[in-house]
């Protein structure tokens, strides 16, 4: 992935803030942004801000080597090596970055123009003008609070988006073990119990319904997480909406194969595409693409409804997505954790980048 950072300072010092997007190397798609005032700093420090924004993004989005580009010569010279960090205010961000970095295969800096840099130039004024009118705070605090501040026993700040994941009951496809991706099958009998006993589940929950407001319920526009959803609408007396980046992976040429059937199929390409997240499964779709589409929508989501409980009602693998990015783990978790069907987990996110996953795959209301 390519990763493009700024920051800058009004001043310098002065109210500053920083932006950085990441970008898939090969094609140039816009993968993620990130922007933020911080407060009264100069433009090093606000530059190092827009590094660690970038290099976290990246290992959120599951990349495993990164270019970085910046117009800053001193925060790309420092990352490489090449010059001391003489400053104190520079030798914690540096040390942050360097830590975020080692997280990758390869990372590579590169120092560009300012003129070929205004993705993220743009980002960062954007920050510094939404916060023109807020009280300025020291440097130091604001910056570490982009990351983790020393607040209760997991460091979060603020009111975190609480994310209710739901699988969808049993199909006919998953009873006989079949790979079931966009393929629209309904619930079994079976299943409408199961999404019925997750729908009595959740509306015994408190914080689902306040003040007469139930909370939003997102289901997959698949037809056995709509069923789902629904369920557990009627229990809430909510209504079901849609969000195209919460449905299941593309199998592609896989859709409806046992396993079996599929290796017997394709035996070394089935091999390649359990050990590569990247590879896509034929005519289909990788996981990696899944965990970054599962992430935009994740941003849209919160950036709709941040600060409240969601109910997600979703598939195996958007589920994982989830939750893996909720535990900043790496692609592996994809094959080492298993989720029941109509299984109930739950994870936060915080607006300060942190989260946290409180349950995994709770079935008990099935029992």
């Amino acid at each position: 992935m390519l990763i493009e950072a700024d920051g800058g300072s009004r001043g310098n010092p002065g109210p500053a803030g920083y932006g950085a997007v990441v970008k898939d190397a090969a094609t140039g798609e816009v993968l993620a942004e990130r922007k933020a005032f911080i407060g009264i700093a100069t433009n090093n420090v606000a530059e190092y801000g827009g590094l660690i924004a970038g290099l976290t993004a990246a290992a959120e989005l599951g990349a495993s080597t990164v270019d970085v580009r910046m117009d800053s010569k001193l925060v790309v010279e420092q990352m490489s090596g090449r010059w001391k960090v003489k400053h104190p205010s520079m030798q914690p961000l540096n040390a942050e970055a360097k830590e975020l970095a080692a997280r990758f295969s390869r990372v590579r800096y590169e120092w560009i123009p300012r003129a070929e840099n205004s993705h993220a130039d743009g980002l960062a004024n954007e920050a510094m003008d939404a916060g023109a009118t807020k009280k300025p705070e020291p440097a130091k605090k604001i910056v570490k609070q982009d990351r983790v501040s020393p607040v209760g026993w997991t460091g979060a700040t603020g009111t975190p988006t609480k994310l209710l994941l739901v699988r969808h009951g049993q199909t006919a496809m998953s009873v006989d073990k079949r790979y079931s991706g966009r393929g629209d099958v309904p619930l079994t009998e079976h299943g409408k119990q199961q999404a019925a006993a997750a729908a009595k589940r959740l509306g015994a929950m408190e914080g689902l319904v306040v003040d007469g407001e139930v909370a939003p319920i997102i289901a997959s526009p698949l037809i056995r997480t709509q069923q789902t959803a629904q369920a557990i609408a009627d229990a809430l007396g909510g209504r079901v909406e849609t969000h195209p980046g919460l449905i299941e992976t593309d199998f592609g040429d896989w859709e409806g194969l046992t396993f079996k059937e599929a290796m017997d199929r394709d035996p070394d390409f089935q091999t390649n595409w359990l050990s590569d997240t990247s590879i896509a499964a034929p005519g289909g779709e990788s996981f990696d693409g899944v965990h970054r589409r599962v992430r935009k929508a994740r941003d849209e989501l919160i950036a709709q409804y941040g600060g409240r409980t969601l109910v997600l009602v979703s598939h195996v693998t958007p589920i994982k997505a989830l939750l893996r990015m909720g535990l900043d783990a790496g692609p592996s978790l994809l094959f080492r954790l298993h989720l029941d069907l109509a299984s109930l987990s739950i994870v936060e996110f915080y607006p300060d980048g942190n989260a946290s996953v409180r349950l995994v795959n709770d079935i008990s209301h099935l029992s």
